[in-house]
C-alpha cells in the first residue's frame, strides 16, 4: 500500500470518476488534515499562529474538525462497501483512527500556554488549503480557461511543496519581515503623518494602502525582471508551466521575504489602521491566488483598471510580446501609465514558463537554483 501511495502522489493527470479515486483522494486528504488539526489542538503554542489564535472561535474549529472527520470516514466507508480503492480507504481509516485516539475534536486546550514561543503555521496551512481548494477548484471547474487541464496537472507536486513550506514557515517569514521593516525603515515613521492616515475614512484608506503597496510592488517586481541577480530568485516563480490556483505558491522563500519587506515598509511608515491592514491582507491574498487561477475572466473595460487572471496570465507567458510586461498586482492601470502593459491582438497567451525552460523542477532544486549559474 505504501508503494501505491507513493505512485499516487508522484502521478499527474485527471482522476477518472466512478472508480472511487476522486472520493478516495478527498477522504484521504481530509483525514490527513484532521490528524494535523488534532496535533494543533494539542500543541497550539508551537503549531498555530498567534495572529490567528486571537481570532479563533474554538467551538467553530471543533465543529469543523468533527464534520471533516465524519465526511472523511463516510467517503472511505462508502468505497470499502462498494469495493472501490479499498487500499486508499484503509489508509484513511488508519489516519482517522490516530486522530480519534489523540482525542479527535474533543481535545482540551490549556488556555494558559505561553504566547511567544517559536511556531510553525500548521493551522494556517490547514485552513488555507481547505479554503483554497473549496473555493478555487470549484471556480476553476465552473469558469475554466483550459478545460482539459486536470486538478493534478504536471508539476503540481513542486507547487504543493512550495505551498507547504511557505505556509509552515509563516512565523519565520513574519519575524524576518517585521525585523527588517523596523530596522531599515523605522526612522521614516512620523507621528503626524501616521495620525492623518489613521484618521482617513475606511474606503479612502483602503484604496490608498492598495495603491501605495502596488506602486512599491510594481517597481520591486520590475527590478526582479531587469536585475540579473534578482531574476535568479524570481525565475523560480516564472518556471511554472500550468496556471492554476496553486501556481502562485511557487516562490523562493528569499523572494517572499524581500518582497514582503519592501511592500510592508510604506504601510508601516504611513501608519494605516489595523482594520485597513486586515482588509488589505484579505484582498491581496485573494488576488494572489485568483490571478494565477485557470479561469477565463477578463472583466471587460475594467481589465484596464484592475488586475485580472487574464492580465497576470500574460505576465507568465513565454510569448515574445509578453516578456517583462504586466508587473502590477492590483491596479492594471499602473502598467499602462508606465508603458509596460502587454499589447496583443490575442485574448490569452499560448505558453507559460521561463523562456528556454532552464529552471529545474522540484522544490529542493528550485531552492538551490538562484545560487547556481548554469542556466
Amino acid at each position: 500500500m505504501l508503494n501505491k501511495i507513493n505512485q499516487l502522489s508522484a502521478s499527474s493527470g485527471p482522476l477518472k470518476p466512478g472508480h472511487g479515486l476522486v472520493s478516495g483522494v478527498i477522504a484521504m486528504t481530509l483525514a490527513i488534515l484532521c490528524f494535523l488539526g488534532v496535533l494543533a489542538f494539542h500543541f497550539p503554542e508551537y503549531l498555530t499562529t498567534p495572529q490567528l489564535r486571537k481570532a479563533y472561535d474554538v467551538e467553530v474549529m471543533r465543529r469543523l474538525l468533527y464534520w471533516s472527520l465524519v465526511l472523511s470516514g463516510a467517503l472511505a466507508l462508502f468505497n470499502i462497501v462498494f469495493s472501490r480503492q479499498r487500499w486508499l480507504a484503509l489508509w484513511t481509516f488508519v489516519l482517522l483512527g490516530l486522530a480519534l485516539a489523540l482525542g479527535g475534536h474533543k481535545v482540551e486546550v490549556n488556555p494558559d500556554f505561553p504566547d511567544h514561543t517559536p511556531y510553525i503555521g500548521l493551522d494556517w496551512f490547514i485552513l488555507d488549503l481547505l479554503g483554497s481548494t473549496l473555493i478555487f477548484v470549484f471556480i476553476e471547474k465552473l469558469f475554466a480557461l483550459r478545460r482539459d487541464q486536470p486538478v493534478f496537472r504536471p508539476e503540481w507536486q513542486t507547487d504543493f511543496h512550495h505551498f507547504i513550506v511557505n505556509h509552515l514557515a509563516v512565523g519565520f517569514v513574519m519575524l524576518a519581515t517585521n525585523l527588517l521593516v523596523h530596522r531599515l525603515f523605522g526612522w521614516a515613521a512620523r507621528d503626524g503623518i501616521q495620525a492623518w492616515v489613521h484618521d482617513l475614512p475606511f474606503g479612502v484608506a483602503l484604496f490608498l494602502i492598495i495603491l501605495v503597496a502596488d506602486l512599491v510592488q510594481y517597481w520591486t517586481h520590475r527590478a526582479y525582471h531587469e536585475v540579473p541577480l534578482l531574476w535568479r530568485l524570481h525565475a523560480v516563480h516564472h518556471s511554472v508551466k500550468s496556471m492554476d490556483w496553486l501556481a502562485g505558491s511557487r516562490q523562493h522563500i528569499l523572494e517572499l521575504i524581500l518582497t514582503r519587506t519592501l511592500v510592508l515598509a510604506p504601510i508601516f511608515v504611513l501608519g494605516f489602521s489595523k482594520e485597513v491592514i486586515d482588509a488589505y491582507i484579505v484582498i491581496v491574498g485573494f488576488q494572489a491566488v485568483f490571478n494565477h487561477a485557470n479561469v477565463s475572466v477578463r472583466l471587460g473595460p475594467l481589465r484596464y483598471l484592475v488586475v485580472t487572471p487574464n492580465f497576470h496570465h500574460w505576465h507568465h507567458s513565454q510569448d515574445r510580446e509578453a516578456l517583462d510586461r504586466n508587473y502590477a498586482a492590483h491596479f492594471a492601470f499602473l502598467d499602462h501609465v508606465f508603458g509596460t502593459a502587454v499589447q496583443s491582438e490575442r485574448k490569452w497567451p499560448e505558453r507559460y514558463g521561463v523562456l528556454g525552460d532552464y529552471v529545474p523542477d522540484g522544490f529542493v532544486r528550485q531552492l538551490h537554483f538562484p545560487f547556481t549559474w548554469k542556466g
